[in-house]
């Protein structure tokens, strides 16, 4: 029932949405609020497995921007619009997209993993890197008439619903259910439990915490090329603050930010919410600033709520 702690929250903004807007509870509102929220899941989830495993990844922002600028950049030929010159085709971006993402997450691994770094500071390290070169790569410009086929993971629809809104249904599905019933999904809770215990036990500690930084590579590089498709460009500023909102939803939701506790359908909840939260502020015409300052509280009230019910540190 804690997983679903939120669903009464909810069902409140639904209500109080409806009064601000008689347009909130259409159907089209609802899903240009699913869709918006949808790069926003995914990066959900890959932060809910590494917190789980009792690491953090501040990067992955970061890789929301990078990696599908570097794509953008081989495949525009036109030096004169921030291109390369190179020209690869839209499939061959959305690769080099997903493998850039799976090759940042690597070396996270390694660094926290087999150097032994503080994880925090080392993805902040590499944020502030990635943010960098993100900006470096064009000098700042925005890569724009990118061909369909690199931003159809943000475009297109199946079913009349469009894809983002599927992968990220699919994505929670999968690993919810891979966290609760597999084997590998079990040992990152012990991992996050007690990392030594679980060592004693037989896990493996070091491989599986590597594989956790690694898929949230992939996946926080999956979320750009979806962002990507549904803006129809590349900005400067791709992924930048978007690790904040990835708190609130996973702190909310009942992610624990010591290890070890949490579900995959809690931090969906936590999504859901924000991405409601903030459609009814946008109707009531918040200032941009105070819908900050809202997420900023809710993460406060959530940590004191957490406090309260009697959730304690758990060693490492």
């Amino acid at each position: 029932m804690r997983d679903l702690a939120l669903v009464p929250v909810i069902i409140v903004v639904l209500i109080v949405g409806s009064f601000v807007s008689p347009g909130f509870l259409m159907a089209d509102n609802l899903m240009n609020v699913m869709q918006q929220s949808s790069e926003l899941s995914i990066l959900v989830i890959a932060q809910s497995l590494i917190l789980i495993c009792g690491k953090i990844d501040l990067s992955l922002e970061s890789i929301v921007g990078v990696a599908p600028m570097f794509a953008a950049w081989l495949i525009i030929s036109d030096t004169m619009m921030g291109g390369s010159g190179v020209g690869i085709s839209g499939i061959a971006g959305i690769a080099v997209v997903l493998g850039l993402g799976i090759l940042i997450g690597t070396v996270n691994a390694l660094l926290v993993v087999k150097l032994r770094l503080n994880e925090f500071i080392t993805t902040l390290a590499m944020l502030i890197l990635l943010r960098g070169t993100t900006l470096g790569i064009t000098n700042g410009q925005t890569l724009f008439d990118l061909p369909d086929s690199f931003l159809y993971l943000g475009t297109a629809k199946w079913l009349g619903v469009p894809v983002s809104i599927w992968i990220a249904g699919f994505l929670f599905l999968f690993a919810g259910l891979f966290m609760r019933y597999h084997r590998i999904g079990r040992a990152i809770y012990a991992i996050g439990g007690n990392a030594e215990a679980a060592r004693v036990a037989g896990i493996p500690v070091d491989r599986i915490t590597m594989g956790v930084y690694i898929a949230g590579g992939f996946l926080a590089s999956l979320a750009g090329v979806m962002l990507t498709g549904r803006i129809a460009s590349v900005v400067s500023s791709q992924g930048q603050n978007m690790i904040f909102y990835v708190f609130a939803a996973s702190v909310i939701g009942g992610i624990s930010l010591n290890g070890g506790q949490g579900r995959i359908v809690g931090a969906l909840t936590g999504v859901i919410l924000l991405g409601l939260l903030q459609n009814v502020l946008t109707l009531s015409q918040v200032a941009a600033f105070w819908i900050d300052a809202a997420y900023g509280a809710i993460i406060l009230i959530a940590l004191v709520i957490t406090r309260l019910t009697g959730e304690a540190p758990r060693s490492k």
